[in-house]
């Protein structure tokens, strides 16, 4: 059986079990508390992070190196499109969230108002909830740009980018930190990925001492 290792609310996990589940790969699923550095977790990831996939033998970390071994291993559905310019755009938009987005957002909202609980290291930082607060706003407005042109993120099909971006939101979105009525293209865009058979299982997320709000798991949020 293939084994996941992840967090639920990390959204480089979320990535991977997004693109699993739309390849229809079956995965064990196995809660990860990484930041408590346990010796057998550390063996199979020394970076100490998480998603850490098992399968076929192999052990992997590094959720986009992850998920283009599955497009090359598995690759139907496509996640990235043939054309190299049309790719280009897929992993920008995935280093875009991964990286951009993860600093100047996830990190300061969910990093404050969830991880510190769980990790039990103190109190929120306001300036950093209030930071991500204000550059989420920039980033709707980026994504409702992109939306404006394209019937998804980077392109006319959906692909990892997508993926990319519903892996944060819908950690935000958890915890209701996004502001759906900010924009009608993107919270249709999100609707669109949400609905989908892949979504599923991150719908049915339940993490201890942070109850779902009650339009999660609503398809018609």
């Amino acid at each position: 059986m293939n084994r996941l290792y992840h967090y639920p609310l990390s959204p480089f996990s979320r990535k991977v079990r997004l693109s699993l589940a739309e390849k229809r790969i079956e995965v064990e699923l196995v809660e990860e508390r990484y930041w408590e550095q346990d010796a057998d977790f550390l063996r199979r990831n020394p970076a100490g992070k998480v998603p850490v996939l098992r399968m076929g033998g192999r052990t992997m970390a590094d959720s986009t190196a992850i998920c283009e071994y599955l497009e090359e291993t598995q690759p139907s559905p496509a996640l990235l499109p043939r054309d190299a310019d049309a790719r280009y755009e897929v992993r920008r938009l995935v280093a875009w969230f991964d990286d951009k987005f993860y600093a100047e957002v996830t990190q300061k909202l969910m990093g404050e108002r969830v991880f510190r609980k769980v990790m039990g290291t103190g109190y929120p930082d306001s300036a950093n909830v209030k930071a991500g607060a204000k550059a989420i706003k920039y980033h709707l407005d980026y994504m409702h740009w992109l939306l404006d042109q394209r019937r998804w993120l980077a392109g006319d099909e959906m692909s990892l980018a997508d993926f990319a971006a519903a892996a944060h939101l819908s950690c935000l979105d958890y915890v209701s930190d996004v502001d759906w009525n900010r924009s009608e293209i993107v919270k249709d865009w999100y609707a669109k990925i949400k609905s989908r058979p892949a979504f599923r299982s991150i719908l049915a997320d339940q993490i201890p001492g942070f109850p779902q709000p009650a339009h999660y798991s609503d398809l018609d949020f």
